[in-house]
This record gives C-alpha cells, structure tokens and sequence, in this order.
C-alpha cells in the first residue's frame, strides 16, 4: 500500500524550503553547533555548582578536576560559546526578519541571499534606460555589480543642475541606484517623482535634487552615491567613469559639427565620429579597479554615441577593458534610435564601436533574435544580425526582447543570457562577411 500523502514531503512546500537552512554555504549551522556546544558546556558547569546543594555524583571522567574552579571555567567558556552562537545567529538572519517572513520562506530568502554574495563580480559600463533595465535583472543573480556611468549629459533636469550647480549630472545615476535597490517600499518611487510645477521645480526629478543636495552635504558627488546607496539598499555600487566635466561633440556624415548631447540626439543625422572634451579626462580610479577585478564585463544596453563610447573614450576605461581578463560582452540594442543609428544593423553597431576604441574590445556580442513589428507608437526599427565586421567577436543570439515594450531589452531574459555566455553555456553563431 502506497504511504499516505501526510508522510511526503512534495506536499509540505515550507518543509522543503526550511531544508534551505541547512544548505552548506549558508552561514547558519556554525552558529547552531557554537551555541549548542555552550549551551552544553555551560549545563556540565552547572551540574558542578548543583552538587554544592545537593547529592550528585560526577561522571568518572570529571572526577579528577577540582570542582569549582573547573566549573567556574566551564560556566565562562560555555557561555562565551552561547553569546558568540547567539550573536553570529542575530548578524545572519536580522535583515532578513523585518517582514516576518514564515520559517520556510526565511530559508529560501536567506539560502537565495548567499547565492547572491557569492555571486560573480559584473561591472556595467554605460548609462540611460537601457542600463537601468539590465541591472534590473543582474541584481537577481549576484550582489557583486559595479555599474560605470557616463557624465555626459546635458538635458533636461541632469543639464540644468549641471549649467546652474556645476555638479555631475545625476539622471542616470539616480536611474542605476532605483535599479539596483533592494527596497520595496516608496523610496525608489519618491526618487523617480517629476515636478510637473512650480517656479524652479518643474521638469526636476526629486532623485536628482537629492543626489544633488547629499553631494553638497558631503562635499563629494562620489560619497553621494554611496550614502544614497545605503539607504537604497543597493546590490552593488556605482561609479562615474570619470568625475571631470566632460563635453561630447560630434561630426555626422554630412559634415555638421555638433556640440553637446541633447544636441546630438535632436539633430537627426547620423553620427560619423564622435569626441569628448576634454579629451585627456582621466578615468575614475574606483572604476578603473573595479573593471581590472571583474568576472564579467558588459557594455550596454544603451544609446551607442551617447551613453556607451563616451565613458569608453574617457583615458584610462578602454586600456582597462583590454587587460582585464572578464568576459567582455557588447549588448546590442534591440531597436535603432533617431538622431544616432538608424539604418544600422548588427554590424554597424559593432563597427562603430571598434572604431572609436578598440578591434578587439569585445569577447561576445549579444544579440536579439525575436524580431518584432515594433509598431508607430514606438520610434525606431528592429536591429537585425545579417553580417558582422572582419576580427569580429562572438554572437550570442537570444530571445530578449520585452514583450510589452519592442524597443528594450526584458531585464530577466537578458541577464540570463548574459551569465550563460559568462558561463560557457552558450554557442556562438558565425556571421562573416
């Protein structure tokens, strides 16, 4: 006869997952068997202490040892054991306990909370939506992210406060630290909140003024980012590719010089060459460290002129990039922007990169293959694999593209496929022309 239901554990889903606890890796069982080795320590100490009032006779093995001074050590020994287990116990599971969670379900968060920290060390390198979306995914995966922003940006509240503060402009860093948090309250919602009015306020992000005001309160646009990332609970940490005020120009194909990145995008052209100023910016140290220590390295998502090759042509980034020994991944947009690469296809968007860096800047380039219809709502058409340049990297080829938005990635898809590239689990496809 088959065993009842009650005796399977497949019926018992919190039973499976407390078994989570017990996972090794998980910092939790040290701390069980510290606090039950002095617990029974402490109880052998007692024992000796009980004697005094009552008749006990002592195990053989202790019959040697002066009694009170033996007890006396078991008691200070054992409970040192006990605050020690207590106090491993209290570091490891008190973040994870605010909410209440059931005992099953604390296994789980605290069995999936390690996988993260051990996870590999990726650092993104570019900036607007497209980066937002891809930390939205990684930060799942691994809670060792750098993500390197560019400072190029010029419009909007990021330019105003940049013309009338001289400060750094803090979009799309407020748009990273949102991304990356680990906070469900309102926080991250209060940080994206736009002023519609209001005489010096309208059009002003709450996010940028914040940034704004902790890099007053701190003297540093840097220790601004890292004390608003602590109240965010941000996986990870973010960086300026460089903290000089730099300026991007750039030359299209029918010879107009332009200045300026809202400039740039506005035009309508198509960019031939692009260039920063001042062109000796030095890299941020923090960034240039973090991209030398990386498993994984990853460009883009991302507007290609104006958030990716400007942090890539900031001196010191790409000799980075070249002697790191990550995996270095280009992500290719899944969809063409006026006023920077329309017409463009994959090999466009891998020649222009090669161009302004390095031919060999890249491992893998990754590309998506759900080509949709994406519709007039959208500017913008499909970027499609058709050839890629000579010395070209690998292509990795994937369904990434977001059901309900046909212009960018699905955060999800993507970083999935970003670490099976990482991880070998992904052929390349060849296209040469």
């Amino acid at each position: 006869m088959a065993l009842p239901s009650l005796f399977s554990l497949k019926g018992y889903p919190e039973i499976l997952r407390l078994f989570r606890l017990l996972h090794p890796g998980i910092g939790l069982k040290r701390w069980l068997l510290l606090a039950s080795l002095g617990i029974a320590i402490w109880s052998v100490g007692i024992t000796f202490f009980a004697r005094q009032f009552i008749s006990l006779r002592n195990p053989d093995f202790l019959t040697e040892y002066a009694e009170t001074p033996f007890a006396i050590l078991l008691l200070i020994s054992g409970g040192l054991a006990i605050v020690g287990g207590l106090a491993g116990l209290y570091r490891t599971l008190s973040p994870l306990i605010i909410g209440r969670p059931t005992l099953g379900s604390l296994g789980e968060t605290l069995y999936t909370r390690r996988s993260r920290e051990r996870g590999p060390r990726i650092v993104t390198i570019g900036g607007g939506t497209g980066m937002s979306v891809l930390l939205q995914g990684l930060k799942h995966h691994t809670d060792n992210l750098t993500a390197i922003i560019g400072v190029g940006d010029d419009g909007g509240s990021s330019g105003r406060l940049r013309r009338e503060l001289g400060v750094l402009p803090p979009g799309d860093f407020r748009n990273c630290i949102v991304a990356m948090s680990d906070e469900e309250s309102l926080l991250p919602k209060l940080l994206q909140y736009r002023f519609t009015k209001g005489n010096g306020l309208e059009g002003h992000s709450f996010g940028n003024l914040f940034l704004v005001a902790m890099s007053h309160i701190t003297y540093s646009f840097e220790e601004a980012l890292s004390e608003s990332s602590k109240v965010l609970a941000v996986r990870g940490a973010i960086a300026p590719a460089t903290t000089e005020n730099i300026r991007l120009s750039a030359r299209l194909t029918d010879g107009t010089y332009i200045e300026g990145e809202s400039n740039i995008t506005s035009r309508g052209g198509i960019v031939e060459n692009l260039y920063i100023d001042p062109p000796t910016a030095q890299a941020y140290v923090p960034a240039v460290e973090a991209i030398l220590e990386a498993d994984v390295l990853v460009l883009g998502p991302g507007s290609l002129y104006t958030s990716i090759l400007p942090n890539l042509m900031v001196s010191g980034i790409s000799k980075a990039i070249m002697e790191t020994k990550a995996t270095r991944i280009y992500i290719c947009n899944v969809a063409t922007e006026m006023g920077e690469t329309q017409g463009y296809d994959v090999s466009d968007h891998i020649a222009a990169l090669q161009q302004h860096t390095n031919p060999e800047i890249v491992d893998w380039v990754i590309v998506n293959n759900n080509i949709r219809d994406i519709g007039k709502e959208f500017k913008g058409e499909s970027v499609h694999l058709s050839s890629v340049v000579e010395n070209n990297p690998q292509i990795a080829e994937g369904d990434i593209v977001d059901i309900d938005h046909p212009v960018r990635h699905d955060p999800h898809k993507l970083a999935k496929l970003v670490l099976e590239v990482y991880e070998g689990k992904v052929s390349s496809t060849d296209f040469v022309k």
